[in-house]
C-alpha cells in the first residue's frame, strides 16, 4: 500500500518475548528480522514471528501509537494479538502474496 506506515508487533512464540517497531515497508522489515539482519533486541531473543500489524497513512499517527504500545501493560498487548490472532499465527506469509 503506497504512502502506508506500519506498527507492528513480533513474538519470540506464543505467549513469548514481544517487539513492537514501526516502519514504512512491513514486508521488508520483517524480512530483515527473520533473516537476523535487524541487529539488536530481535536478534539477540529470536523475536520474529509477525503476530499484529495496523496500518496508517500518517507517519505521525503511527509513530504516536507505536510509544503507547511500548508503554501498554503486557496483558493488554497480549489482549490485542489475540483479539485478531488467538493461535498468535505468524502473518508473515500472508504479506508475500
Amino acid at each position: 500500500m503506497p504512502g502506508a506506515y506500519y506498527v507492528y508487533i513480533l513474538a519470540s512464540k506464543h505467549n513469548g518475548t514481544l517487539y513492537i517497531g514501526v516502519t514504512n515497508d512491513l514486508a521488508r522489515r520483517i524480512w530483515e528480522h527473520r533473516e537476523g539482519l535487524a541487529e539488536g533486541f530481535t536478534k539477540k531473543y529470536d523475536v520474529k514471528r509477525l503476530v499484529h500489524f495496523e496500518v496508517f497513512d500518517n507517519i505521525n499517527d503511527a509513530i504516536h501509537r507505536e510509544t503507547r504500545l511500548k508503554k501498554w501493560k503486557r496483558q493488554w498487548k497480549i489482549d490485542l494479538i489475540q483479539s485478531r490472532n488467538l493461535l498468535w499465527d505468524d502473518l508473515y506469509e500472508s504479506l508475500k502474496g
